[in-house]
């Protein structure tokens, strides 16, 4: 018993030790992808409307790759279950499922987005054929590299993954500054998202230390994996909304000069959740891999929780007092912009709050709450589509719709730890 309290230690101190090394490294990516938006923001120049385009664009290629960020999502989980359980076995079997699982996701997310580009893209007024045609090719090229970052997640190689995530921001400002500076249009700038997934070829220095392929291949689809990848989709699906469904709402009513300041107030807000998200990812895989949850395991858990509230809250802070100067550097300190700061950034608050609490329900199992997530991102959007067609109506509505909500999901959440499921994460 001693030996196994000692192990839960060591394992717990990994975990904290983990994600604050990955939230620093993820820290500095951010400032360098930052930099990559203060360039390109001055290059494309300030009343064009291009600047507005990139960042509709790029929420547009998250949107079209949500199958596939559910699908990681679900496989992530499992992963880690048999790797922190010490089931080699199983888990070598496991992952050559998951490749076939994966392929025929990634060949069904390459149709849909095929399929879907065009008309999606005419529905929130992306105006250009050249930007959706350059949005399918980053989203077919997520796709087909997220099998990396899944393996990464579920085997816990948490460093690999903020080198990745560094490369990956350097190529992309190297990539986006020239081209811009040639070409200043949008395209090129969202082209850029595209090429930094070559930082994934870094993995193929520790190709040894990848799972030994196998064989016998265990398919995933048992009963229990279905349900967990509906809970996935609900989950996943949920939190996009929350963090990204209003940038394509503002360029669905929006005008190109209220799109250019509402775009830079969005990217800064956006941060707060963005920069403390390597935190949950760490939670997700662990809370995930273990089967009880309690003493030293729970603590760390807890901790990394309090760690990602509080760095919200102080975000929230800092961008308030210095969002003149963080518009400034983007080359967009208008009265406009400045005004958006405060209420995205109480939005962007409870957005990360609701991530937060939809990440431990889901690593954990809690079906009912990980759907209600879901349920709940998805009222959030319909309010902001049917009610927030100008800025003044979408700045007033967001943070009372993204307060009500965790709200909600705080209370559904404090019921299922009180009836005793903070220790063992039930089954689906």
């Amino acid at each position: 018993m001693s030996q196994e309290l000692k192990s839960d230690s060591g394992v717990a101190h990994k975990l904290l030790q983990s994600g604050i090394i990955f939230s620093a490294a993820n820290f500095l990516a951010l400032a360098i992808g930052y930099g990559f938006q203060a360039i390109v923001s001055r290059q494309l120049g300030g009343t064009s409307g291009e600047y507005g385009l990139v960042l509709t664009t790029i929420t547009f290629i998250g949107f079209l790759g949500l199958p596939m960020a559910i699908a990681t999502q679900a496989v992530t989980h499992y992963i880690a279950r048999f790797h922190f359980s010490g089931d080699d076995a199983r888990l070598h079997g496991l992952l050559a499922g998951c490749r076939k699982f994966l392929f025929h996701i990634t060949m069904a997310g390459s149709l849909a987005a095929i399929l879907l580009v065009k008309p999606l893209g005419n529905y929130f007024n992306i105006p250009r054929t050249s930007l959706t045609v350059i949005a399918l090719v980053c989203v077919l090229a997520n796709l087909w590299g997220s099998y990396m970052t899944v393996l990464c997640q579920g085997l816990g190689w948490f460093k690999r993954l903020a080198l990745i995530a560094l490369l990956a921001a350097i190529l992309r400002i190297l990539f986006g500054g020239l081209t811009t500076r040639i070409w200043p249009i949008a395209e090129w700038a969202v082209a850029a998202s595209t090429v930094m997934l070559l930082a994934n070829l870094v993995l193929l220095f520790w190709k040894k230390d990848f799972p030994r392929r196998t064989k016998a291949a265990v398919s995933p689809w048992d009963s229990e994996f279905v349900q967990f990848l509906v809970v996935s989709v609900a989950c996943v699906g949920g939190g996009w909304i929350f963090s990204q469904g209003d940038q394509l709402v503002a360029n669905k009513f929006f005008s190109k000069a209220d799109i250019d300041a509402y775009g830079p107030a969005g990217l800064l807000a956006r941060t707060l959740p963005t920069v403390s998200g390597p935190l949950l990812t760490v939670l997700f895989t662990h809370r995930s891999g273990r089967q009880h949850h309690h003493g030293n395991d729970l603590r760390e858990q807890l901790k990394l929780l309090g760690i990602y509230a509080f760095a919200l809250v102080f975000g929230a802070a800092c961008l308030f007092l210095l969002k003149n100067f963080a518009l400034h550097l983007l080359g967009r300190n208008t009265l406009q912009a400045a005004g958006m700061i405060a209420p995205l950034s109480v939005t962007m608050i409870f957005v990360g709050l609701l991530q937060a609490l939809g990440t431990w329900a889901l690593a954990s199992r809690w079906t009912k709450i990980s759907l209600l997530y879901g349920v709940l991102g998805v009222a959030y959007w319909l309010a902001l589509l049917a009610f927030g067609k100008s800025p003044a109506e979408l700045l007033h509505l967001m943070p009372v719709a993204a307060g009500i909500a965790f709200v909600i999901l705080f209370v559904f959440w404090l019921i299922a730890m009180g009836k005793g499921k903070i220790s063992q994460p039930t089954e689906c």
